[in-house]
């Protein structure tokens, strides 16, 4: 209860602020200096380990949920907190292991290799000679995703209090509900068997192996998958550029088309790249499993854009979940799904955006924000909140990359002769495999 009771003055502390600044701002016409102002919180939010960093990370991502200055700073809270010492590692492990755990390797790494939201890894090497990463979780983080997740509450209601444009109750439980699975480190180790049985048939992408006999509900080991950060590859040349966003576009969405389940967390700390371009996808806390009827609303949708066929675009949207759409609130989703889609839609190499800007991206997602407005508002279903997510993250790497490829014909090789039966029983059979169904 005491750990409970101070995660909540540390979050209110740090959102507290952002909330009567805010509000302040819209009620009484008081001046803030957004701009330093957002600094502050990420400097704060930065200092508390746990969740709140995650959702802060996914808040940046959804358009004209905050203040532009706000996305900016938030969007640079990555896997870069600083580690918990020695001592903390040493306990929490003979907590996991038992007394004797260092027995258990032939190594142990006393410094982290990486330091994250919910944890963080050391290098160890087992008795078999093979390098291994540890991910240790930090303590009282159901305290931290209790307290941090009230907050959230309370932070997004005064958003939509004043500006109703997106209807937020699906986002904050769909956010709730991925960030209570992220702490079961148990499950964690089955969808990483899960994403190598996806990916099985994947050259250009690489998936850890869990050790069953080494991990716990709060410890998950695993083999350690070498390269460069993605970062480190942005001045390389164009062909090889252009290899690792196909890896990375197959990593995401051959899981997706083939099986109804996508990875919802791709930030730079998720993954690394190698010396032939193929990647290592590092961190499997975050997966969401679709309908197989969402998968082909997806599909529909794109297919209704080609056609300009408003009956299909309807059923697409309603497979969704949204309902009683009127034809100028179909018009306006149109708008932003014409966006979306546009890299889809030309049979040639190109880049993801031909001016390599995001300014465009920012000016139609405000014409549709203000759009929606007019029109009342939208109530998203909650399986956007991390389909989007990816979208997005997956969107700033290959602008990043600079990467020229037919985006055309990755997504007609993928999509094929798309059935939602078929679907439905890989989905299933995977899931069964790894002990995930039901």
């Amino acid at each position: 209860m005491g750990g409970r009771w101070r995660r909540y003055a540390q979050v209110t502390g740090a959102m507290g602020g952002l909330a009567a600044r805010v509000a302040g701002e819209k009620v009484f016409g008081v001046t803030i200096n957004r701009e330093n102002h957002a600094q502050e919180l990420r400097a704060a939010l930065g200092g508390l380990k746990g969740p709140l960093m995650k959702v802060a990370q996914i808040l940046s991502t959804v358009p004209d949920l905050l203040p532009e200055e706000y996305v900016r700073e938030l969007a640079q809270l990555q896997a870069n907190a600083p580690a918990m010492g020695w001592p903390f590692v040493r306990r929490r492990m003979q907590t996991e292991l038992g007394a004797d755990w260092q027995s258990c390797f032939a190594e142990f790494s006393q410094a982290a290799s990486a330091a994250a939201s919910l944890g963080q890894v050391h290098q160890a090497r087992g008795h078999d000679g093979q390098l291994l990463a540890c991910k240790l979780q930090y303590p009282d983080m159901a305290a931290a995703v209790e307290a941090d997740l009230k907050q959230l509450r309370l932070l997004i209601a005064l958003y939509e209090r004043y500006d109703k444009t997106i209807r937020t109750q699906e986002i904050h439980q769909e956010i709730s509900d991925r960030l209570w699975e992220e702490l079961d480190y148990e499950r964690e180790l089955r969808q990483m068997q899960l994403y190598q049985h996806m990916l099985a048939n994947e050259a250009g992408v690489h998936v850890p192996t869990p050790r069953l006999d080494l991990s716990t509900g709060r410890l998950l080991t695993m083999s350690w998958l070498g390269g460069q950060p993605m970062i480190a590859v942005t001045d390389h040349p164009q062909e090889f550029r252009n290899q690792v966003a196909l890896n990375m576009f197959r990593a995401w969405y051959v899981p997706f088309y083939h099986h109804g389940i996508i990875h919802g967390d791709p930030h730079m700390g998720n993954y690394s790249v190698r010396e032939d371009a193929s990647i290592n996808l590092l961190d499997f806390g975050c997966i969401r499993v679709f309908p197989p009827s969402f998968v082909k609303g997806v599909i529909d949708l794109y297919r209704a854009l080609q056609s300009h066929d408003t009956e299909l675009a309807v059923s697409a949207y309603e497979s969704w979940g949204f309902s009683d759409l009127s034809k100028e609130m179909i018009g306006v989703l149109n708008q932003w799904a014409s966006f979306v889609y546009a890299p889809l839609m030309e049979d040639r190499a190109r880049r993801l955006q031909e001016t390599n800007s995001g300014i465009y991206g920012r000016e139609v997602a405000r014409a549709v924000h203000q759009q929606l407005r007019e029109l009342g508002g939208v109530k998203p279903p909650r399986e956007f909140v991390f389909m989007d997510r990816a979208a997005v993250g997956l969107g700033s790497v290959f602008l990043r990359l600079k990467a020229e490829v037919n985006w055309y014909q990755l997504f007609h090789e993928l999509i094929g002769q798309f059935d939602v039966a078929a679907v439905t029983t890989r989905q299933q059979a995977a899931l069964a495999k790894v002990g995930l169904l039901g």
